[in-house]
């Protein structure tokens, strides 16, 4: 290594004997490296910094990095909301299920003042009371007589139909097989838990097997529907929210899809998360409003209108504020100010649902985006440049909901629905095979929608 790299070593001697040119060249080198070092710590930091506010980040890697000894003050207990009904909470007590299936009449058999054991049929006052109660075996073992007979008539023999409740040749009923389904697949039920479960409500022991067999008849008998459901929404192209998590499948990662409105929740099990999994799935264009986050793959769809998703602008804007750069507090702290009134007009709008006076709001809110993009768009800096182009470039997909209310400012609904998937792929830790993939893909279809 020659004296003039940066990683030379070099002893006062050999530095005597160098120029001044030489030397002004080695400490403007390693100024250089220390900047670039300067730089790298800082990325550092703040990647060590991000949570679910900052970041796409879910809430629960937020826990790990909160000190046990943390305190708060007395401040944050006064910010923070107490646990439980807040003041002015309108409660809602529970008025009886809606059916009672036996009634059991509870009569003294002593008088309490005297002891006498005579007491009156008719009674003077009736206290009532509505309970849920475990009986002692909710799961029934029932042994099913298909009589064949013959005809007094003509002499043929005639047999009867199996009951509606049972499947030919199966040994559990349809309705218990529907409920392993719902355990496995939205209660989450590993397949030795809802073998003890079984157990514990009917003393009826059966193997994993079968329980894996139930999963499967489950979804064969679930799939002509989702696909009717899959042919629907290419062919009626609602508004829909739409995400993806990644779904290892024996190591690899796959993708699980979900498109989704308030009606319905459609998942699909994809290889990839490119735009070709969207395209076949919605086709190569969509007239509906997609609502979705920035990712690039929902970036140049073919599509009538997008709804990007307000929250996570928010958390670019607050990771802005922590960045290094002169103006980065200052812009950042401006455009959070402007999404939050974003969100505290729409929500007053879902409670009035008073278009005019949304309108007026939002015509006056666009001009502060174009004033607020003029004033910063020449000061920001790297990083804050790549945000507020985003939001001239994209304008119509970032506002869409300012002129179409109906459409929510975030993608919230989609997240919230792979919030069940989630949680399976933490329990299960993904699916065996691809077959498996896809039929978890149309149960959790099933069960979310």
């Amino acid at each position: 290594m020659s004296q003039s790299e940066p990683g030379g070593q070099l002893n006062p001697d050999e530095l005597n004997q160098l120029s001044k040119s030489e030397l002004v060249q080695i400490i403007l080198t390693q100024q250089k490296l220390i900047e670039q070092l300067r730089q790298e710590i800082e990325k550092l930091k703040l990647s060590r910094d991000l949570d679910s506010q900052t970041s796409s980040k879910p809430p629960s890697t937020d826990l790990l990095k909160k000190s046990e000894k943390a305190k708060t003050t007395a401040d944050d207990k006064d910010k923070k909301r107490k646990p439980g009904g807040q003041p002015g909470h309108k409660g809602k007590t529970r008025k009886g299920f809606g059916r009672i299936d036996r009634i059991e009449i509870l009569q003294p058999s002593i008088c309490s003042h005297c002891g006498q054991t005579e007491l009156l049929i008719e009674p003077v006052k009736v206290d009532s009371q509505q309970v849920a109660q475990l009986v002692d075996k909710p799961i029934e073992v029932v042994e099913y007589h298909r009589y064949h007979c013959q005809c007094a008539n003509c002499g043929q023999v005639t047999k009867a139909d199996w009951s509606p409740k049972i499947i030919p040749g199966q040994d559990l009923g349809v309705k218990l097989q529907a409920f392993l389904g719902w355990l496995g697949n939205y209660g989450h039920l590993p397949y030795a838990k809802q073998q003890e479960l079984l157990w514990e409500l009917g003393q009826v022991e059966i193997g994993t097997g079968t329980i894996v067999a139930t999963n499967q008849r489950v979804e064969t008998a679930i799939n002509p529907s989702v696909e009717k459901l899959s042919d629907w929404v290419k062919l009626e192209q609602p508004p829909i929210h739409v995400d993806e998590t990644p779904w290892p499948v024996k190591g690899v990662k796959e993708w699980l899809w979900v498109f989704t409105n308030e009606h319905f929740c459609l998942f699909r099990a994809a290889d990839t998360r490119r735009r070709r999994e969207l395209e076949e799935q919605l086709g190569n264009e969509y007239g509906g409003v997609l609502s979705s986050d920035d990712l690039g793959v929902y970036n140049g769809y073919s599509v009538i209108a997008q709804q990007k998703c307000l929250a996570h602008l928010r958390r670019h804007f607050q990771r802005l504020i922590k960045t290094p750069g002169q103006y980065n507090k200052t812009i950042g702290q401006t455009f959070l100010k402007l999404i939050d009134e974003a969100f505290r007009h729409y929500r007053i709008w879902q409670n009035d649902k008073n278009r005019y006076s949304y309108q007026v709001w939002a015509n006056q809110f666009k001009d502060k985006i174009r004033r607020a993009l003029q004033k910063w768009s020449k000061k920001g800096g790297y990083e804050a440049g790549k945000l507020l182009r985003n939001l001239r470039q994209k304008a119509e997909q970032w506002w869409y909901f300012l002129d179409h209310p109906e459409i929510p400012p975030d993608n919230n609904l989609a997240e919230r629905s792979l919030r069940l998937a989630i949680t399976k792929r933490k329990v299960s830790g993904g699916s065996r095979s691809m077959e498996r993939f896809l039929q978890t893909a149309n149960l959790l279809t099933v069960v979310q929608s």
